[in-house]
């Protein structure tokens, strides 16, 4: 029989180049008593919440200033727009302005019978062309005259207008859109001073003779 030495424990087997702590029982950290997680876990959080603040903050800014420069690209693009039609009419007013004295022409040998042949269909062209490139003839007689657009050259009194009225076309006016490159030269007639129109003496006479057979008969007649 083994005889057991008194005043000694035994203790477990240790490898060979082992360190005594390393045959000392090793025991898992135990959590707080509440179940909290540790302090490093809840560090680690609030800064990915402070980052992901800082990210939603900055994608915020860079929309708005993409929604900026949106709207100043719409308004850039409106106003070339808007300047390209300009420079268009101006372009097209300055070129038909240089053909209006050939139309001028073209009317005239119109009026007096002269645009046959060859002659009439190169005039029907030109005038075609300049109809297509936005070109408005305007100005009729007995219209009322309107200082925008019609100019007075010959000045009259008509007792038959109730008005300043336009009695003859002399030059016709030409507008490309609502542009006016050329006004109307009309004469105008204005009414006759002091003279009533012709219904208003109509009235008036027909007045007069209703109250000269009242005063002849003695009175209106009663019912």
């Amino acid at each position: 029989m083994t005889e057991e030495t008194p005043g000694f424990e035994e203790k477990p087997d240790v490898p060979s180049g082992a360190t005594p702590e390393d045959a000392e029982p090793k025991t898992a950290p135990s959590a707080s008593a509440d179940g909290a997680a540790p302090a490093g876990d809840a560090n680690q959080t609030a800064g990915l919440v402070a980052q992901l603040d800082q990210a939603r903050k900055a994608l915020d800014e860079r929309t708005a200033d993409l929604q900026r420069l949106q709207a100043e690209f719409q308004n850039y693009r409106r106003r070339v727009e808007r300047d390209r039609i300009a420079v268009k009419e101006i372009a097209s007013a300055n070129l038909l302005t240089e053909l209006l004295p050939v139309l001028d022409d073209i009317g005239r040998a119109r009026e007096h019978g002269e645009l046959v042949g060859g002659f009439k269909s190169v005039a029907e062209s030109l005038e075609t062309v300049a109809a297509k490139m936005g070109l408005q003839q305007f100005g009729k007689e007995g219209e009322p005259f309107d200082p925008t657009i019609h100019e007075a050259l010959m000045h009259s009194y008509a007792p038959d207008v109730t008005e300043t009225t336009c009695v003859a076309i002399l030059q016709p006016g030409y507008r490309i859109g609502e542009r006016t490159i050329r006004p109307a030269r009309v004469a105008v007639a204005e009414p006759q001073p002091g003279a009533q129109p012709a219904k208003a003496d109509a009235e008036t006479g027909a007045a007069s003779e209703e109250a000269a057979d009242d005063k002849e008969s003695g009175g209106p007649d009663e019912g």
